[in-house]
């Protein structure tokens, strides 16, 4: 459990979190516009920089009215944008300098470094000065020396940002592997709302100096006027189990119904994520057979939420309860007589893999 209630204020800007209580197991994803106060967050939890209040983890005290533990007392493990290597020193070289700080034994510490390096794919690197490194690389390592500090608790602050996408498609799947396999609970900072929905497992709202909401994903995804929906209109998570792959496409499973998504990658992990966006899914009266479209779902309509300029946003129920939302036009609602309660057949025309 992560427990917090922070305050600081400077000339323009007025933090104060509240009382925050968080799960401390997985990724929580720390959300809001820029100069919301995430950073600030990071820095005053962290120790970083001395606000007001009390922050705890797992009971131990980090500060209060009596006490203030330094940060490199904290034990946590810290990514920034820019990775914050040693420049001076080799990969090799600043996964040491984490070992020596660490307090592990020797036999440990060799178990831990061969264990992430391997995970992290940085067998090759070990040897380079980190100023010959690509940004994706510089990221890969900044997380291994984080892990190697030994810590009770992961920081990333925006880890993404600065890479491009092929790179950041990359870093995503390995940024999840690291937390599943460390059982350390994770706070990511960033404003990519597609970051928040292939990684977070919850989500902390920061709005103008304040935590407005506290919530898993899927809470965070049911409400028509979520944050998250502000860039690139509604968007739904579905979790699914892979299956087997044929013609190319690979069998999702999701409740009683399946989902096929192209092939392009070995899956790993017992479930994954599919991400589809409401502007990608129409809906008919009756399953249309003769169709190129191949990802047909019974759905049950839940709600129809006016959304201005004549659209409207459909909340979806599958058979196995998780909700979909499908973008509409209002005449398209009035023609087919669309209502709440009515099965309808949800035509899902793009799929991604959100891992």
């Amino acid at each position: 459990m992560i427990e917090f209630n922070l305050q600081l204020s400077y000339p323009g800007f007025d933090f104060q979190t509240g009382d925050v209580r968080l799960s401390g197991e997985g990724i929580t994803a720390i959300f809001g516009p820029s100069g919301c106060g995430k950073t600030t967050l990071l820095r005053t939890l962290s120790g970083l920089t001395r606000a007001q209040g009390y922050a705890k983890l797992h009971g131990q005290v980090w500060q209060d009215a009596n006490q203030f533990v330094p940060v490199h007392k904290r034990r946590i493990g810290m990514v920034f944008q820019d990775a914050a290597l040693l420049p001076h020193l080799s990969v090799q070289g600043n996964l040491d300098y984490a070992l020596k700080r660490s307090g592990m034994g020797m036999s440990q510490a060799k178990k831990e470094q061969a264990r992430w390096v391997e995970l992290l794919k940085l067998e090759t690197l070990l040897g380079q000065p980190v100023l010959t490194l690509s940004g994706g690389q510089k990221q890969r390592v900044g997380i291994a020396r984080a892990l190697l500090s030994n810590p009770q608790l992961l920081m990333l602050d925006e880890p993404m940002s600065a890479l491009d996408w092929r790179t950041k498609n990359e870093l995503i799947p390995l940024i999840k592997e690291v937390v599943e396999a460390s059982k350390l609970p994770t706070l990511l900072i960033t404003h990519s709302p597609e970051e928040v929905e292939r990684l977070a497992d919850d989500v902390l709202l920061l709005n103008q100096g304040r935590v407005e909401q506290v919530e898993t994903l899927q809470q965070t995804l049911s409400r028509a006027n979520s944050p998250l929906f502000d860039e690139q209109g509604a968007v739904s998570v579905l979790m699914g189990l892979p299956g087997l792959v044929e013609m190319g496409l690979r069998t999702i499973k999701v409740g009683q119904d399946n989902l096929y998504i192209s092939q392009t990658h070995a899956i790993h992990t017992p479930d994954v994520r599919i991400r589809v966006l409401a502007r990608d899914v129409s809906l008919a009266l009756s399953d249309p057979k003769e169709l190129s479209i191949v990802n047909h779902l019974q759905v049950t309509i839940k709600e129809l939420i006016p959304q201005g300029e004549h659209r409207m946003l459909a909340r979806l129920h599958l058979q196995d309860g998780q909700h979909l939302f499908a973008e509409i036009t209002q005449h398209s609602a009035q023609r087919l007589t669309l209502q709440p309660g009515l099965v309808v057949f949800a035509l899902i025309k793009s799929v991604a893999l959100a891992e």
